[in-house]
């Protein structure tokens, strides 16, 4: 399944790495690219293994947020 985030508060390369770093090292995502221009993730995952809700926790957990 694929889902977009959109982010709040990236402001630069270090932002966009901890935010790939972030959903990239979950189980059960196949890959994560974050866009600091668009301000968002776009992010491949397994939805047998994981819920949206798991997606936003860990960027919420790395210092962002999600806008619905």
């Amino acid at each position: 399944m694929e889902k977009i985030l959109k982010i709040d508060g990236m402001s630069c390369g270090h932002c966009k790495k901890r935010v790939e770093d972030a959903l990239s090292g979950m189980q059960g995502v196949k890959s994560a690219q974050v866009s600091l221009e668009k301000e968002e993730a776009v992010v491949s995952y397994d939805a047998t293994a994981l819920q949206e809700a798991d997606l936003v926790e860990a960027v919420e957990e790395a210092g962002y947020e999600v806008i619905e």
